[in-house]
């Protein structure tokens, strides 16, 4: 089973990422995570990330794929992958499915949460001071935001249209968030 988790800046997604992967013994890809560690090792590819992050933009679609397939090329035994992060656009989730046929896979479902952009706004200013995250502040945000609903609407009609996306509300308690997540993915 493989699944993608998408979401604006803030909706939870790692979150809910971390409580589905341990319920259903997934590997957690979050190019997030992948990239923050290449900037904290302040390797080659951390070093140009950072600079884009910083500036608000999203990472190249070829800098994400490499970090991709090593991530898969280290994780081949896993059961099922949940994607967290990736795609954002509808060109990186056709690389996606390329790259998911190389690895004999495809994508079960696309789970999005959705929230509303006030939420957004809020939860992000208060991880960015508990987490010290520096990517979250309020004029990073605002970039992020418009870059979302820019280039990754287009992606929730793309997988609406492939029969794979299903709606959650990623407003409310966690648990009961994760208990519709856990709904969907048990129909599966």
């Amino acid at each position: 089973m493989n699944l993608v988790l998408l979401g604006p800046p803030g909706a939870g997604k790692g979150t809910q990422a971390n409580l589905i992967c341990e319920k259903y013994k997934l590997s957690h890809l979050s190019t997030g995570d992948l990239l923050r560690l290449e900037i904290a090792n302040k390797s080659e590819v951390g070093v140009k990330a950072k600079q884009i992050i910083d500036e608000g933009k999203l990472v190249s679609n070829e800098i994400i794929i490499n970090v991709i397939k090593s991530f898969f090329n280290k994780n081949k035994n896993s059961s099922g992958y949940l994607l967290d992060g990736f795609p954002r656009n509808t060109a990186q989730a056709r690389l996606l499915d390329k790259l998911m046929s190389e690895f004999k896979n495809k994508i079960s479902c696309v789970i999005q949460l959705d929230v509303e952009e006030k939420h957004l706004k809020e939860r992000i200013l208060s991880r960015g001071k508990e987490e010290g995250r520096s990517d979250d502040n309020e004029e990073t945000l605002l970039k992020r935001l418009e870059t979302y609903f820019n280039e990754t609407m287009p992606l929730i009609k793309y997988y609406d249209e492939a029969g794979l996306l299903k709606k959650v509300s990623g407003v409310g308690e966690i648990m009961h968030i994760n208990q519709l997540i856990n709904s969907i993915i048990d129909r599966l």
